[in-house]
């Protein structure tokens, strides 16, 4: 293993790091004589009471280190890299693959396509399986990083083989075996693509994957997303109202037969399904305690409930107001729904809700955390839009004030003269953008598709 160095970039105050007067710059090159090949090895090391550290100085000078300290205290020290390790790429070429289909010309993160287990424990991202080896999956075993997020797509070996252009693709599947018998939880998803590994071949994945339930705790099914740019790419089409309709049918008999077997619902259609089959979104407790969250199940159910709890905390009363909302047209009807039942216990409030259609990735992408700046400007310009404009957070780069396309939300107000406040995930946020005196406060991006640090990682 060729040796790693993990440079400290700062140094927390009041930290163990700083009373041993580390600083940026140092080098940790061993804890307790052994190698640090990455962030797990580090925090499985320094969970000891009793800790000896190997640190290089700038000016070459080595110090070992002895420290007590309370179990799983941590040193107080960030590194330049904070997985302390390269990133590991995807070895795939998957039919469906978003990143084919982002345009030329934006910045390269966007371009890198990770498959890392130690990403999905950190930040909640989905891993093929494929590039893991026995040793990986040791690690994961050994310092039970779970739950881990899995992309099945198909439990039909060859089939995967085929979606992922990757001949290794089936026999990957058996390592899900080797997380199921050492007990460690895990999240699937299945992208779906219209006549490739739904309708008989959806049956076959859900029938195999709910052997492993309930250590394998859920599967979400999200439709494929397809943007403008798929020339030379495999042919995919989207799917259409009864589609949708025939999904969610096969989704809700598996999850009566899964909730009467292990009490779960085990698997999860996203909102988009719902949508598109023009149905209603399912009660609150059929969603597990929106274990898939992030795969956008549940999202839209979860803010109308969070609404309508802030707004029973509040007093009406009879304040004016008049703002603007934007978003993704997905969302735009729920949208409209959250700022209506603020508006009834606030009849004096009214808030505008623009469906911002996204033209730079294509039409038939229509989830907000995909919204650029020049979308938002192109179709808000000459807008009487109030007082201010809330966008979500969704839309803008991890702890940054920028969009996909490298407008910064300055910019954006600046084009569209008017101030704008960037709303968090959760409802009640929702309702203090609306009613409260903005803060301005910073808003973390979940990242989908960039690569990132885990030190600034959003919600998982």
């Amino acid at each position: 293993m060729k040796e790693k160095r993990h440079v400290i970039s700062r140094v927390l105050p009041g930290s163990i790091a700083e009373e041993l007067e580390l600083e940026p710059g140092d080098v940790l090159t061993a804890i307790n004589g052994q190698p640090v090949e990455d962030v797990f090895d580090y925090r499985y090391l320094m969970n000891d009471e009793y800790v000896t550290l190997l640190v290089e100085k700038a000016d070459g000078e080595l110090w070992e280190l002895e420290v007590e300290k309370e179990f799983e205290e941590d040193l107080g020290a960030e590194f330049e890299n904070g997985l302390m390790d390269d990133y590991r790429s995807c070895s795939n070429r998957c039919i469906f693959c978003f990143i084919d289909q982002m345009p030329p010309g934006m910045r390269d993160t966007l371009y890198f396509k990770d498959d890392d287990s130690r990403l999905s424990f950190l930040q909640g991202n989905y891993v093929t399986l494929t590039n893991m080896s026995r040793k990986d999956i040791d690690r994961v075993i050994r310092y039970r990083l779970e739950p881990i997020n899995i992309s099945f797509q198909t439990m039909n070996p060859e089939l995967r083989c085929r979606m992922l252009h990757n001949r290794f693709a089936g026999e990957a599947l058996k390592k899900v075996d080797l997380l199921y018998e050492a007990g460690i939880s895990m999240n699937g998803q299945i992208v779906l693509c219209k006549g490739i590994n739904d309708g008989a071949e959806l049956e076959y994945s859900l029938e195999k994957l709910s052997a492993y339930a309930p250590v394998l705790q859920s599967v979400s099914v999200v439709p494929v997303g397809l943007t403008k740019f798929r020339e030379g790419l495999f042919p995919l089409e989207p799917f259409t109202k009864e589609d949708a309709e025939k999904v969610l049918e096969q989704i809700h008999r598996w999850q009566k037969a899964m909730y009467e077997k292990h009490g779960i619902h085990f698997v999860h259609a996203s909102d988009e399904w719902y949508i598109l089959a023009g149905q209603d979104l399912p009660e609150e407790e059929r969603y597990d305690g929106y274990i898939q969250l992030e795969n956008g199940v549940g999202m839209l159910r979860l803010l109308d409930t969070e609404v309508r709890r802030a707004l029973e905390e509040r007093t009406g009363d009879a304040r004016e107001l008049r703002i603007s909302a934007a978003t993704g047209v997905l969302a735009a009807p729920y949208i409209k729904k959250c700022m209506d039942a603020i508006h009834e216990k606030f009849p004096g409030v009214t808030v505008g809700v623009h469906p911002v259609v996204n033209r730079f990735f294509g039409e038939r992408i229509t989830v907000s955390g995909l919204v650029t700046g020049q979308d938002l400007k192109n179709q808000l310009m000459g807008k009487d839009l109030g007082e201010r404009l809330l966008i979500p957070c969704n839309m803008l780069r991890s702890g940054e004030d920028v969009f996909l396309d490298d407008m910064t939300v300055e910019e954006l107000s600046e084009a569209l003269n008017t101030e704008i406040v960037v709303t968090d995930e959760d409802g009640a946020d929702l309702v203090a953008s609306v009613l409260d005196p903005p803060d301005h406060k910073k808003q973390i991006r979940r990242q989908m598709y960039e690569q990132t640090s885990s030190s600034d990682r959003g919600k998982a």
